[in-house]
């Protein structure tokens, strides 16, 4: 078990002074509509989001063909802040996307039925991360750098080079590194 599932799994059992529940956490593949059914606040908090046109206009223009894998945890207060605004901002985005977008549940571990989590390294929820090409561009790790909007305009406007390591294209403000990557600061790019 990750050592930051770990932690977060003592402190919630010590602050609710209970037992956990984990079998009523949506786990593995999911939609918004099964993540919103075992959380519905989420769908109303989405409404009150303000979000940054500017940067919704730029994600509207991003190139096709990226894929964004958002890994979360209906138990986890930064999911609950920031897949709402995720929400949002997709809601105000033309149909179709430009780029797709997928949900993984993860348990107090970070486990999930199919082991994508521990497969991608996650260690913080929610991590939303961007791929082309079937190689990661970039992570936004709980927390966004600016805000979830900006933060996914700049790495869905990454593209891999090809070459045979996957460099990556960047623009001057995403700090690309190689794994292991320091979780901090919230922004962690791979080539």
């Amino acid at each position: 078990m990750p050592a930051a599932g770990l932690w977060l799994g003592l402190a919630l059992l010590l602050s609710g002074g209970g037992v956990v529940d984990e079998s009523s956490f949506p786990l593995g593949d999911l939609d918004r509509q099964a993540i919103e059914a075992a959380e519905p606040t989420w769908g109303s908090a989405a409404a009150r989001v303000e979000v940054d046109g500017e940067a919704i206009a730029a994600l509207a223009t991003v190139e096709h063909g990226a894929e964004v894998v958002v890994f979360l945890g209906t138990w986890c207060p930064d999911s609950a802040r920031e897949i709402p605004r995720l929400w949002r901002i997709l809601d105000q985005l033309p149909d179709p996307l430009p780029f797709t977008v997928r949900y993984v549940g993860v348990d107090l571990g970070l486990e999930d039925p199919a082991g994508e989590a521990p497969a991608a390294d996650i260690s913080f929820v929610p991590t939303f991360v961007v791929r082309r090409e079937g190689r990661e561009v970039g992570r936004v790790v709980e927390t966004p750098e600016q805000s979830v909007e900006r933060d996914l305009q700049e790495l869905l406007s990454l593209r891999p080079r090809g070459g045979a390591h996957g460099d990556l294209q960047s623009r001057p403000s995403i700090r690309l590194c190689s794994p292991p990557c320091d979780p901090f600061p919230r922004w962690r790019s791979r080539s």
